[in-house]
């Protein structure tokens, strides 16, 4: 899988998971977000943080 697939695989779970607007977040933010999701965090609050 390529690195363009393997983002655009990354924000369609994020997608999935709630995150909105998640288009300017980079892999490791969308990585650091879901794993937040994961674990029972709010998607947006998820997203604030690893947008910090």
């Amino acid at each position: 899988m390529s690195g363009r697939e393997k983002l655009h695989d990354l924000r369609q779970q994020a997608h999935n998971a709630g995150i909105e607007g998640n288009s300017k977040m980079t892999e490791g933010q969308l990585r650091q977000a879901l794993n937040k999701v994961g674990k029972g965090m709010d998607p947006m609050a998820a997203k604030q943080q690893a947008k910090r």
